[in-house]
């Protein structure tokens, strides 16, 4: 029996929203949740710090991000 990983990684898109450390950006992600009682959707705002190796990516760009293995304490995702 063969043994296959079933596990996609996550991939995001959202918004650079800070660019001042090295090799790192912060991306703004936007998702919409269902209240389970009220049945309205509401809006929940994350921030995600992801590695930008060449350092092209600016305030205001849209990025995607993909979930990878830790790479320094806060930082587990990388720019597509």
């Amino acid at each position: 029996m063969e043994k296959t990983n079933t596990k996609t990684k996550k991939t995001l898109d959202g918004i650079v929203v800070s660019d001042k450390m090295t090799k790192t950006i912060v991306v703004t992600v936007d998702t919409f949740k269902k209240h389970q009682k009220y049945q309205k959707y509401y809006k929940i705002t994350k921030r995600y710090k992801a590695r930008d190796e060449e350092g092209k990516y600016k305030v205001g760009d849209k990025v995607t991000i993909m979930e990878t293995r830790p790479l320094s304490k806060d930082v587990h995702f990388i720019v597509q």
